[in-house]
């Protein structure tokens, strides 16, 4: 499982991106690939590294996909300097983003949308976007999320008070009353990396006979570890706070000793069995969602910030 932090992490680089890519998609597979590679040109040098015509075409073809409006060049050239200065700020700083940390946040996105990381790719592909250009995006954006957490930590702190504060002044309902406690046991079907499409929808089948016959955790996780190639992994424990608005509506639409629909991911096709829910009195979605959108503004002030003292402070030459 991943950690808190990097449960965080990914869910602030990829919401956004997640939630325009999935509209996105179907667009994607009416866009062929007609433009003839050409010669890259370095256009803006950002402290010895260029930002060459291939980045701007390959950005704003990203953009444009994502989004369905077509950004103009200057802005596509803004934002591969932002992007420059924290790549270089995390370098300065010897933070160094794994290739493991991009795939799991790539793959993540992909999940999001229902897609394993090679769907994505191919979907990326249809647009005329290479997905290293949206891996280069994530890995700038990981490092950065890092580098101002790690500075600015005593100016992100939001206090209780101030919580409550703005959950009276906004007449948010807390919702104590309504959170709950989730007990979870994670099934995976095990579905080898480059398998055919039949190969999964198979496995989707498998997953769908399991959630008929699934009648309680206490037989029913025994009778999944005895299918060919499924895994049940241990228990874990989340809060109505932990969770997304559409994830809690899944569970709470989910029966105790039931089974969610079978969810395609990096792995192969994922259910989970809940096993246990109860009311959680010391934790309300409100609350979170209120503490969330207070650190955001935090985030996204100090960030800002550092951004512009970053580019008052670096070498930008225009070719």
């Amino acid at each position: 499982m991943k950690s808190p932090m990097r449960d965080k992490l990914i869910e602030l680089i990829s919401s956004a991106v997640v939630r325009r890519l999935a509209a996105a998609a179907v667009f994607a597979a009416a866009v062929a690939l007609s433009q003839p590679a050409f010669a890259q040109k370095v256009v803006v040098i950002v402290n010895g590294s260029p930002i060459t015509t291939y980045d701007i075409e390959q950005r704003t073809k990203f953009t444009t996909l994502a989004t369905h409006k077509t950004p103009t060049r200057q802005d596509v050239i803004e934002e591969l300097i932002d992007e420059k200065l924290k790549v270089q700020v995390g370098q300065r700083y010897k933070l160094e983003v794994t290739d493991a940390e991009v795939d799991t946040a790539y793959a993540a996105m992909g999940q999001r949308m229902r897609f394993t990381p090679q769907q994505l790719t191919q979907a990326l592909a249809q647009g005329g976007v290479d997905a290293l250009t949206l891996k280069s995006r994530i890995r700038a954006d990981i490092a950065w999320q890092q580098i101002v957490r790690g500075k600015f930590q005593s100016a992100l702190q939001i206090r209780e008070k101030d919580v409550a504060d703005k959950l009276e002044s906004s007449k948010k309902e807390d919702k104590n009353e309504a959170g709950f406690e989730y007990s979870l046991r994670p099934i995976l079907f095990v579905v080898p990396s480059g398998s055919p499409e039949g190969v999964v929808e198979s496995r989707k089948r498998d997953a769908e006979a399991l959630r008929t016959r699934f009648q309680g955790c206490d037989t029913g996780l025994a009778f999944a570890r005895a299918l060919r190639d499924v895994a049940v992994r241990e228990q874990i424990v989340k809060t109505s706070a932990d969770l997304a608005p559409a994830l809690r509506k899944i569970l709470d639409d989910t029966a105790v000793g039931k089974l969610t629909n079978p969810e395609v991911t990096a792995q192969g096709i994922e259910m989970f069995a809940l096993c246990a829910k109860k009311e959680n009195r010391l934790d309300g979605a409100a609350k979170k969602e209120v503490r969330d959108e207070m650190f955001a503004e935090q985030f996204q002030a100090k960030s800002k910030r550092f951004l512009k003292i970053l580019r008052n402070g670096a070498m930008i030459e225009v070719k």
